[in-house]
């Protein structure tokens, strides 16, 4: 009888040990944005090129109202060097420069900040590249095997949360750069996908793409 309780009482205490554990292995909840400590930083920190609340007024800096949360703290994560990389996913050094001085907390703040914003929008300015534009972005170019833009990025241009990024009403001039930067494989590199799409688009195509999603509502 003793030895059996001596034997119920290891165990209890090895049934207690699993679950400590367990619970001291399991990941801590990521902790939540906050918006307002990010709209401060977007006001001290990313106003100046991309507007307080994400709404650039120059076709070479890209609007960030609206985007999603999880993809501009991605973004903002490439421009930084990550070990044991030797050189950051995305090149650009106004960019990297601000990154730097941002905590991950910072970063995720800030990006949910813009994503709370609604972006202005914006109008096509070249009426036959759009409409060139429109049939990339809605069917792709089976010969070139381009998929359809739409397939990832939706029909309208809001793209799909955490996973791609809202196109609708970006400056043509910047989702070009963008195009361009990732066909040529130096200063955008953190799309693999993105990438081998790009290599295969000519510059009137990358143009045209530019355009038509400039004026997506």
């Amino acid at each position: 009888m003793i030895r059996l309780h001596f034997l119920k009482a290891v165990v209890a205490l090895s049934l207690g040990s699993v679950a400590a554990v367990s619970a001291a292995a399991a990941p801590a909840a990521p902790v939540k944005a906050d918006p307002a400590a990010g709209q401060k930083v977007a006001e001290q920190v990313c106003a100046a090129c991309h507007g307080a609340d994400g709404n650039s007024t120059s076709p070479a800096n890209p609007k960030l109202a609206g985007q999603h949360a999880d993809y501009l703290a991605k973004q903002l994560s490439n421009f930084r060097v990550q070990a044991p990389a030797t050189a950051a996913e995305r090149q650009n050094a106004v960019m990297a420069g601000f990154a730097a001085t941002l905590s991950e907390t910072d970063m995720r703040n800030v990006a949910s900040w813009f994503e709370s914003q609604k972006q202005k929008p914006a109008v096509a300015r070249d009426k036959a590249l759009a409409d060139a534009g429109q049939q990339i972005y809605r069917r792709g170019i089976p010969e070139k095997n381009v998929p359809a833009c739409a397939g990832c990025h939706a029909p309208n241009g809001v793209g799909i949360p955490a996973q791609y990024p809202r196109l609708q009403g970006q400056w043509a001039d910047y989702t070009e750069a963008q195009l361009v930067g990732m066909r040529q494989g130096g200063v955008r590199r953190n799309s693999a996908q993105m990438t081998t799409i790009a290599t295969r688009l000519t510059d009137r195509e990358v143009k045209a793409v530019a355009e038509y999603v400039a004026g997506l509502r």
